[in-house]
């Protein structure tokens, strides 16, 4: 009976077993399926970090990548950078049989157990290959959480790296990943940084004394806030040492014996080892800076993600890694920073972006995302690249010079005077823009004169004469991103873009009219020496936007807006002058105002610098872009150009020169001209050209009826129809006479089928242009 009783026992255990062992394994082999690619591990290895230098060769600093939210050392070390005592310290405190198992240690796994059956806590063990896996590859899934689920995955994951690595990178990355405390500003990660926080030292000066002293925080940080309490494991670890062969008995009483002392505390000791005080005197000791690790953090984004977008992640963070060379040049960075730091007067929750180019390269010599202050590390947001800010009247030049390519000269002249345009989406039906503050000249000047004193009511007669397709054109073709929705407003300044790209729409203006996309890599190679990627070999990206001649007339107005006026005359950009040196350059200020900007151009680079509120705001109305950041500019351009020889701009054939014809205006201004045997080199088609007979407009209202109000389509110069989109519309009076030339299509083409229009003016939001100019019209562009 009892032999029938213990079979029927042991079929119901075998039973209970299979089905546990099937249901595991039905979850062992989804949890495989989930597990993350052990090679991520592999991007932790010195040998994979991509190593950046400047163009002079000079080390600007490494990309060290996360795993998942697993931060890794802001310097990471080999095991010939470490204390040998610091590896012996952690193997024999964290994973004694760690050079004897494969990723999982049996004794340990029975301790557990065994731990587990008299219900006591359950820890301590994990090898160093779990602990490794769960802080990088697990981590961003599960964070700290215990669950069956995650040590089963942990498990499977040990085996393989254990497989794939060797012990000595297995404890390499341990000891680059673990997390050592709360180091303030930076949380301390990885050996390097917990040595330098601790003890002021490298790991490869850690002493027995130090090392065993650090190990015992591994388990425990918090065990720094009580020394006397951590002490005992100090002795427990030099002694499980010598019992492991590591050290011998008397290098143990020798390290015991040592006075120690972690920064913050005071601690007074007998003279065999034991604590008689300890005293926490300055817990922040242990903060380390915010140390930027590389020079030039906001160039190095870029350099990363252009870098990325070339090679793929993959690949440049892959094994082996990469040496990039970039364009940076140190000085001319230098010379930035300095401009970022001594900057003054900044309106008050201001900050800035400020960036150089190579005019004849499109490369990106230096760059600032941020206000500097002193030493400390800038915010990660890079106002030069990333940051899309209205450019205010600084987009005012790259109009004028698509006149001027349309035909048109710097004597053309329009009305400094109120203007209404029909605007169906503008509240009221009329976008009636002013000039900043509301002045008006009335007067009919000069296109020059209107930009030296960047007037807005001249501009937008401009735009509206040559039309906003072929501005829209030109910009597209400099890299700038116009808005269609925002109509003539797009003329002064309603486009948003960053410093890094209005200084390469200027740089034709410098170079004779060929616009390069921005760039900061010159070459990568692999640290074999394989080439990855060569900009002497890449395909020419370089195009022509406008001729020589038209580039020179565009940079003449540049010159005029620096050097016409004084400012008692009404100059806006004197302060960007530079002793010895031609400079030209434009003012802009979004409406607001928000956003203040100069670009200018020299010789040799040109230049960008915005500052705003980093996230949007008003600044003060008594502040203006030629005050804050021409002398910026100034100074960040000074300083670039020290050491160069001095040269002027290269003027092509072509040109002539004329007195300006309102010398009381503008007293010893000269104009360059297109000589007429150049005249194909205004070679801009408007778009489109009407081919319809030329109507004769009213000067003022009749008496009589021989006029009268038409609606006509701007494309095509004839009656508007139910087919003409609204911003093409215009009202104009003719003659009766010759109403039948206006005769619409007898066969229109319908409208495609496409979204709603964007309003033509955006709503008061970052792009600080009104939806409306009711009661105060928009004066978008500025001084």
């Amino acid at each position: 009976m009892f032999l029938r009783f213990l079979k029927f026992v042991s079929a119901l255990v075998l039973a209970a077993v299979v089905i546990g062992v099937g249901v595991l394994s039905t979850f062992v082999v989804k949890w495989a399926r989930e597990i993350p690619d052990y090679r991520q591990l592999d991007t932790l290895t010195l040998g994979s970090t991509t190593r950046v230098f400047a163009r002079d060769n000079t080390p600007l600093g490494s990309l060290i990548p996360k795993i998942g939210e697993a931060r890794v050392s802001r310097t990471l070390v080999t095991l010939d950078d470490v204390s040998p005592y610091m590896t012996a310290a952690i193997v024999a405190n964290e994973d004694r049989r760690f050079f004897e198992h494969y990723g999982l240690d049996p004794y340990g796994l029975a301790r557990q157990f065994r731990r587990l059956s008299q219900n006591e806590d359950v820890q301590g063990g994990s090898t160093l290959t779990n602990q490794l896996v769960k802080n990088t590859l697990l981590l961003d899934q599960y964070k700290q959480a215990r669950t069956p689920e995650r040590k089963v995955k942990e498990w499977m994951l040990s085996v393989q790296v254990e497989r794939s690595f060797t012990k000595e990178e297995i404890l390499q990355d341990y000891l680059n990943v673990i997390y050592w405390g709360d180091g303030g500003p930076v949380e301390l990660y990885g050996l390097y940084a917990a040595a330098q926080a601790y003890f002021g030292a490298t790991p490869k000066q850690l002493t027995l004394a130090q090392a065993a002293y650090l190990t015992t925080l591994v388990p425990n940080p918090s065990r720094y806030f009580d020394y006397a309490a951590q002490r005992p494991y100090v002795r427990t670890l030099l002694d499980r040492m010598v019992e492991d062969g590591w050290v011998s008995r008397a290098e143990a009483d020798a390290a015991w014996r040592t006075p120690v002392q972690p920064k913050g505390w005071k601690v007074t000791y007998d003279q065999n080892g034991n604590v008689k005080s300890a005293r926490l005197v300055d817990k922040t000791a242990k903060y380390l800076k915010a140390v930027t690790t590389v020079r030039a953090p906001h160039f190095m984004q870029q350099v990363e993600q252009e870098l990325i977008r070339k090679l793929g992640r993959d690949r440049v963070y892959g094994a082996g890694g990469l040496i990039v060379y970039t364009t940076l040049d140190p000085q001319i960075q230098s010379s930035i920073e300095a401009a970022s730091r001594n900057a003054r007067g900044l309106p008050y929750g201001a900050t800035l972006g400020a960036t150089i180019l190579d005019p004849y390269t499109g490369e990106v010599l230096g760059m600032v995302g941020q206000k500097l202050q002193g030493d400390q590390p800038p915010a990660d947001w890079n106002n030069a690249a990333q940051g899309q800010r209205q450019v205010g009247s600084t987009i005012k030049p790259l109009l004028y010079t698509t006149a001027l390519s349309t035909g048109l000269d710097e004597l053309h002249r329009e009305d400094d005077k109120p203007v209404s345009f029909p605007c169906s989406t503008c509240a009221g039906g009329r976008y009636e823009p002013q000039n900043f503050e509301g002045q008006t000249t009335y007067r009919n000047m000069t296109i020059r004169e209107a930009l030296d004193r960047s007037l807005n009511l001249v501009t937008v007669r401009l735009a509206d004469r040559i039309g906003l397709p072929t501005f829209f054109g030109k910009l597209r073709e400099l890299g700038l991103a116009p808005n269609d929705g925002t109509g003539l407003a797009a003329a002064l300044g309603a486009i948003e873009t960053t410093p890094v790209k209005m200084a390469a729409a200027y740089a034709p203006f410098v170079n004779g009219g060929t616009y390069r996309a921005p760039s900061y890599i010159t070459r990568v190679t692999t640290t074999g020496g394989e080439v990855l990627y060569d900009s002497a070999s890449e395909v020419n990206t370089a195009h022509r936007v406008w001729t020589p001649q038209i580039a020179w007339l565009g940079l003449d107005l540049l010159k005029g807006v620096v050097n016409d006026l004084t400012e008692r005359q009404g100059g806006l950009a004197t302060r960007a002058k530079i002793d010895t040196w031609t400079v030209g350059g434009k003012t802009g200020t979004s409406n607001g105002p928000k956003d203040f900007w100069f670009v200018g151009v020299t010789p040799y680079y040109v230049g960008a610098v915005w500052v705003g509120k980093q996230q949007g705001g008003l600044m003060p109305r008594t502040y203006y872009s030629g005050y804050v950041n021409a002398p910026i500019w100034q100074q960040m351009m000074a300083g670039a150009l020290k050491g160069k020889t001095a040269r002027n701009f290269a003027e092509p054939a072509g040109i002539r020169y004329v007195d300006h014809p309102d010398q009381g205006l503008m007293p010893n201004v000269k104009v360059a001209l297109l000589d007429p045997r150049y005249r194909n080199a205004a070679n801009t088609a408007v778009e489109p050209t009407p081919q319809v007979p030329t109507y004769r407009e009213a000067g003022a209202p009749p008496l009589d009826s021989n006029t009268l109000i038409v609606t006509l389509d701007r494309r095509t110069n004839r009656l508007a129809t139910e087919f003409t989109p609204p911003e093409e519309v215009v009202q104009r009076r003719v003659y009766v006479e010759d109403l039948p030339a206006y005769a619409p299509d007898p066969n229109p083409q319908p409208l495609k089928d496409e979204p709603a229009s964007k309003p033509a003016v955006k709503a008061n939001d970052d792009s600080g242009i009104p939806s409306a100019p009711v009661v105060t019209p928009a004066s978008t562009g500025t001084p």
